[in-house]
């Protein structure tokens, strides 16, 4: 695929759910029940419409979704939103996609009146790829909760001020 034809678009498709599907569980990392949850974030979109409090962005070469952004304002905040999915087609992780939404999902962020940005990641080792990227994009480490997903499983939470 050529990169020069990769667009972006926010507009939530039928089709996504298993573009979200194909994308997320390419990437090796999410569990089953992990994978239906973004699944299920497509399905509220689709049924909800912006009332779900789930927008998107997807990124897609040649035609094809190879990334998206699921993000959405925390309810009773004045100016925070949360991050709460990111995910690249395995093939083509490492080629500035993923790089790229982040910086498109908080420039939409900002034209949203957001002035903070929030995301979770895990502490184990599998994820020290995800953590690095998330501290290259600009994002601080603020809080470490041990043991939350799991036994030696902590939850990490970064935040970036937009």
């Amino acid at each position: 695929m050529d990169e020069k034809t990769m667009r972006f678009r926010e507009a939530v498709r039928d089709e996504d759910r298993e573009n979200v599907r194909a994308i997320v569980d390419s990437t090796g990392f999410f569990n089953p029940e992990e994978v239906g949850i973004a699944v299920e974030l497509v399905d509220a979109r689709l049924s909800m419409g912006p009332e779900s409090g789930y927008e998107f962005l997807f990124a897609e070469l040649g035609g094809k979704v190879v990334g998206y952004m699921c993000y959405g304002r925390i309810p009773g905040t004045e100016a925070s939103f949360y991050l709460y999915w990111i995910a690249v087609e395995q093939g083509l992780r490492g080629r500035g996609i993923g790089k790229e939404l982040m910086a498109k999902t908080e420039e939409l962020v900002a034209n949203r009146g957001g002035r903070r940005v929030y995301l979770e990641t895990s502490s184990r080792g599998q994820y020290e790829s995800t953590r690095s990227f998330y501290l290259r994009c600009g994002y601080a480490a603020e809080a470490l909760l041990k043991d939350f997903y799991s036994p030696g499983d902590g939850k990490v939470i970064f935040v970036k001020v937009v």
